[in-house]
């Protein structure tokens, strides 16, 4: 929400003072008027604050995002040229994906700020002409003991899944974390998925053609969401709640009705453009379909279908009211789009035509309001772009202080591995995922299978996707450089675990106050170690989003630059699940044990070290790890994998058990400390099992192959046994993970 002192709201006098309370630096408040030659009016400032926002405008961030590879061999529209990006999966099909944050709106209103981002990345899917399949998340909170975090916690989940659950759109996979710096700040990230035609594609450009008429659809306009691309902008403080209004307030239902409506319409070849009205509303769509399209646009505001009275020019042009597009048409086909929002239901108005002097016309009830130029306000036009101070963190010095060795041994293996399983980084989120319709539409692979990725249809060809949301950010922090190639690295391990190929990456980069060096610094070295993974792995961005100025009372948040990945299954029969399949089965690791406790969470949670260095990882062994899965699962030599993360190989072994309740008997590595070897973290690690009587072939063909592998032990009936220790039943251990979250919550609510 635009909030300004009494004496500023007369709109008298626009100064740098007026510019400063809208977020806009003194600099850019001149260089506005150098750009426009004039001191612009107060409607002019605030578009101009709403799209220099770093949400909008990337200008802190643009410069390094440049540098990640944004070209690929299976690339269809690159990161930056439309609202997704999209990529060929063959037969005449492509992917649309995408994610993005919604952490502030989270923070001030959990509900409504994670349903319009399920809703608004959607958006941004259909406005390309794909039909959304799919929805993942990546959240983040404080600890759950917390009653505010358990409040937050709470809201999400439920927003996610109300908006998911009623649009109709399955939330097939995920991920969460509970960490102490993410208690202000809580992250909400959220990813969709949709298949197109190819060559179906709609643009978000107005065209050049002038007089084509410009349409608003969807819902009425209304003053929430007022400002919300500047307060995403801004750090998170405990006068934050006084920002409400900023927070957008979202209905699937009318989002549902305007996705079946624009699918429709793009079918009656009027469309010429469209976007929807997301970040910034109506000044982002109209400056960047205009900017685009080389072109400008005449709108008239009162024209807008609205929700409340008396509605000011720039708390039209600023709202963020959910599920609303901007189309341009071809003129003379008027009446045929009109015919279809009337079908549905839907507001539908035509409020304006195309221009051809790149200017940007706002009138109210005949009154001149604002003339902007559409280039100077968008990124990659006129939007300054900014070159920060970045130094090294003054903790890594504490990082480079620790000795393993000062960790003993634990006597009792067996208690530590009861209290890891309960961790809630750990234990399963079913408490949240339950609340959540995995399988609406009917796309989704069975769920009664795990995979490392979710595994979706992608009709109507025979093939399936893959799909996964990583990033474990105590890695980034303690190497921003290895942490960010490491995010990358599970990505693509998990959906080569899955059967699938590695296809392409959207990311989602959540960082403190870009201003602060140290912060900057690891945003920089970040996207350094994403852009070498990316290139390893032959995952192209396609683009993302930014979130800066996350921030908790005493510092930022852990930075988490989040990856989305897509993989693609040339047929969903070939899918590679997690679990053990029967009793007498072998069990190898592929990969290399190691004496590395880094950054895990035994050592973190455990034993309370805030400071080690990220876990031992190397991007070409984790290259040959893949290549040596893949190859392994195409010649069906292995039942099932299932990569060693969170919690380390005790986890993953136990992960691979529970679900045909099976047990396992395993050897411990004597050549590695006995809590490094159960609960390290040391990545490009993979747990396979084979039916025993292809053991032989199998290490016939992974000896022929660059990766370290060593047999641990066999699959049991029911009982799980270390190094000739009876663990107990799987069932017990089961009924641990399943209800950590949920009892936690339940004792302490």
């Amino acid at each position: 929400m635009v909030v300004l002192s009494q004496s500023l709201k007369t709109f008298m006098e626009i100064t740098a003072t007026t510019a400063t309370e809208l977020r806009l630096t003194e600099d850019e408040f001149e260089l506005i008027k150098q750009k426009i030659g004039r001191t612009p009016n107060f409607t002019e400032l605030c578009c101009f604050s709403a799209m220099w926002s770093e949400h909008c405008s990337y200008k802190n961030s643009i410069k390094w995002l440049k540098t990640l590879p944004r070209d690929g061999k299976k690339m269809l529209v690159k990161a930056g040229e439309e609202n997704a990006g999209l990529m060929d999966i063959g037969d005449g099909y492509g992917v649309v994906f995408k994610i993005e944050s919604h952490n502030h709106p989270s923070a001030i209103e959990p509900f409504q700020g994670a349903a319009t981002g399920v809703g608004g990345i959607h958006r941004d899917i259909f406005t390309m002409g794909a039909r959304p399949i799919a929805s993942l998340n990546s959240l983040r909170f404080g600890n759950l003991k917390d009653s505010k975090t358990q409040h937050l916690l709470a809201g999400v989940v439920h927003g996610i899944g109300h908006y998911g659950n009623c649009f109709g759109v399955p939330t097939v996979g995920g991920e969460i974390y509970f960490e102490d710096c993410y208690h202000t700040n809580p992250l909400v990230n959220a990813m969709s998925v949709g298949i197109l035609k190819n060559g179906t594609t709609v643009s978000a450009t107005s065209g050049n053609v002038v007089g084509n008429p410009v349409f608003f659809v969807g819902s009425a306009t209304g003053k929430d969401g007022i400002g919300g691309a500047s307060f995403a902008s801004a750090n998170i403080t405990a006068d934050s709640a006084e920002d409400l209004p900023a927070v957008q307030v979202g209905d699937p239902f009318q989002e549902k009705k305007l996705l079946e409506a624009c699918l429709e319409v793009i079918q009656t070849g009027a469309i010429v453009g469209m976007q929807d009205m997301g970040a910034a509303g109506i000044i982002c769509s109209t400056a960047e379909m205009s900017a685009k399209g080389k072109a400008g646009m005449r709108i008239d505001l009162d024209k807008v279908p609205m929700r409340q009275k008396n509605m000011k020019a720039w708390e039209l042009l600023l709202s963020e009211s959910q599920e609303r597009m901007l189309m341009v048409i071809e003129k003379g086909k008027e009446a045929t789009v009109l015919a279809v929002f009337e079908k549905w239901d839907l507001p539908c108005s035509e409020i304006g035509s195309v221009t051809d002097d790149g200017l940007l016309h706002f009138y109210m009830n005949g009154n001149l309001e604002a003339t902007l130029p559409a280039e100077e306000l968008v990124l990659g036009g006129g939007a300054p772009q900014y070159d920060r101070e970045y130094k090294t963190p003054a903790y890594f010095e504490k990082i480079k202080t620790f000795n393993p060795s000062s960790i003993d041994e634990p006597a009792d293996v067996k208690n530590i591995a009861e209290q890891l399983i309960s961790i809630p980084n750990i234990a399963s989120k079913r408490w949240v995922y339950d609340q959540y319709d995995s399988m609406v539409g009917a796309g989704t692979v069975s769920t009664n299978a795990p995979s490392d990725a979710a595994i979706v249809l992608a009709k109507p060809t025979n093939k399936a996707l893959a799909l996964t949301t990583d990033c474990n950010s105590r890695y980034v922090f303690a190497d921003p450089y290895k942490g960010a190639m490491i995010a990358v690295a599970e990505a693509a391990r998990n959906i080569v675990c899955s059967g699938g190929e590695p296809l392409g990456v959207t990311n989602c980069l959540n960082f403190g106050n870009p201003y602060m060096p140290e912060v900057y610094y690891q945003f920089v070295h970040a996207i350094k170690g994403m852009g070498e993974a990316c290139l390893k792995f032959d995952t192209p961005v396609t683009g993302g989003n930014v979130s800066f100025y996350n921030q908790h009372p005493e510092g930022a948040v852990y930075p988490t630059p989040t990856i989305g990945m897509v993989g693609i299954l040339e047929n969903a029969a070939d899918k590679m699940t997690m679990d053990f399949k029967k009793a007498g089965d072998v069990i190898y690791l592929i990969g290399k044990s190691s004496n590395d406790i880094n950054s895990s969470e035994y050592l973190h949670k455990i034993h309370g070290v805030e400071f080690s260095p990220a876990p031992q990882f190397d991007l070409d062994e984790e290259y040959h790890l893949q290549k040596a899965v893949s190859a392994v699962i195409k010649q069906k030599l292995i039942v099932s994998a299932h990569d060693v993360s969170e919690g380390g190989l005790f986890v993953t072994l136990t992960e691979s058990a529970f679900n045909n309740n099976l047990g396992y008997d395993i050897i411990s590595n004597i050549n590695v400390r006995k809590d490094a070897f159960l609960f390290g973290e040391a990545q490009s690690r993979v747990v396979v099992s084979i039916a025993a009587e292809n053991e032989v072939a199998f290490k016939t063909a992974i000896n022929l192959m660059v990766v370290s592998f060593e047999r641990l032990g066999t699959v049991t009936e029911e009982t799980i046994l270390v190094d000739g220790d009876n663990w107990g039943n799987i069932v017990d251990w089961k009924a641990k993970y399943d209800n950590a979250i949920g009892d936690l919550l339940a004792k302490e609510i």
